[in-house]
């Protein structure tokens, strides 16, 4: 059923398109003009323009063939750098990059899986539901694709993203509630060696703050980070100014909630006592996941598994995907594990068997879709 060297062909073609977040426009055409070549009508949306990208996301509506729900499979075109002229190499049984950059098997392993399963259905005379196909931009840079697509033009009730580590297999039914945090303590400013004593040093300060705040893992579902912190002028004055950047996650909203409450309370009130003011801005990145292990959406996924002969695992993630979203928008969506290995690295690489998995995975959900709605096969 699934045609090993063109499946091959049609990654290899995808990952060697430069597609570094916010410049997804050469991608993003490959694919109109591969889709519009199969009768169908991508549609691409202003998120470009939202997000200060070159490209929108795609969305795709597939009429069925049978009478059934639709059913919504996401993945996203952008990659990490480096990213720009990825060569992919075929080595034995595992496809990897050239060694100088990442070989954008996340996400386009997922977007060479769509393609190949559609040519099937066709091909193949297969039934099929209808279909929707969301392709996002900018997932790498905080989902912000996804954040700006306008989710009241799906009309599937049931969606899959394509875009989680794991063998195939693995069902992410669980990801983390995320806040990104940004410290802020304003000091004043003096001469170093002059008058010392009349400036307050922001980045003392902040560190007596961060001494008493927690910091990487809390519990087995909740972490936060301190990542990047900076302020100051010169060697020689007293720093006015330090900012901190941060993040909180858990699978946890309650949890969440109160361990920022906590890093806030904790900040204000140590960088107070060596007498800076102190500011705390919070932001929700993404919602949390916590699917229901007997909704529809999980068990169709696991029935296809169990159909090609795959061990579903029902799992959780400490990361987002387009999935979190999706699952936000009201959309029951799970993630699935496509067997894409040491991704955002140069030693990148995905095993074709895994490949064609992928495609068997997503032929037996749509034949499992038909099944719960009650049509025959």
């Amino acid at each position: 059923m699934v045609k090993r060297e063109r499946l091959i062909e049609k990654f290899v073609n995808l990952v060697s398109i430069s597609s570094v977040s916010r410049n997804e426009k050469d991608f993003k055409e490959y694919l109109k003009k591969e889709f519009i070549k199969r009768g169908l009508n991508p549609e691409e949306d202003n998120a470009g323009e939202i997000i200060g990208g070159n490209a929108g996301n795609l969305f795709i509506q597939i009429p069925g063939t049978v009478d059934a729900s639709p059913v919504l499979f996401a993945a996203h075109m952008d990659t990490v750098k480096p990213g720009e002229g990825i060569k992919a190499v075929v080595d034995g049984d595992i496809i990897r990059s050239q060694g100088d950059t990442v070989l954008g098997a996340d996400d386009k392993a997922a977007i060479a899986v769509l393609m190949e399963v559609y040519d099937i259905l066709r091909e193949e005379n297969l039934l099929y539901p209808p279909l929707e196909f969301l392709f996002t931009v900018a997932e790498e840079e905080g989902l912000k694709g996804a954040k700006s697509f306008d989710f009241t033009r799906v009309k599937a009730k049931k969606a899959y993203v394509l875009d989680a580590g794991g063998s195939p297999g693995s069902i992410v039914i669980k990801s983390p509630w995320h806040n990104e945090i940004e410290y802020t303590v304003y000091g004043k400013a003096a001469h170093a060696g002059m008058d010392p004593e009349n400036g307050i040093n922001a980045i003392k300060a902040a560190g007596r703050a961060l001494a008493k705040m927690p910091c990487g893992r809390i519990d087995e579902e909740t972490t936060c980070n301190f990542g990047v912190i900076e302020g100051g002028k010169a060697r020689n004055i007293v720093a006015d100014i330090c900012r901190i950047k941060g993040e909180a996650r858990s699978l946890s909203k309650d949890k969440l909630d109160r361990l920022t409450h906590e890093l806030k309370e904790i900040f204000v009130s140590e960088a107070e006592k060596e007498g800076a003011r102190a500011e705390v801005k919070i932001e929700s990145l993404y919602p949390g996941v916590n699917l229901d292990k007997e909704s529809e959406v999980v068990k169709i996924a696991e029935k296809a598994c169990l159909k090609i002969g795959l061990k579903p695992n029902l799992t959780g993630t400490g990361g987002g995907s387009d999935a979190s979203i999706i699952n936000g928008s009201g959309i029951p969506c799970v993630n699935l594990g496509i067997g894409m290995s040491k991704v955002h690295t140069a030693e990148e690489y995905i095993k074709i068997e895994d490949l064609i998995k992928d495609v068997e995975l997503v032929l037996a959900i749509i034949e499992e879709s038909i099944k719960e709605s009650g049509s025959c096969v």
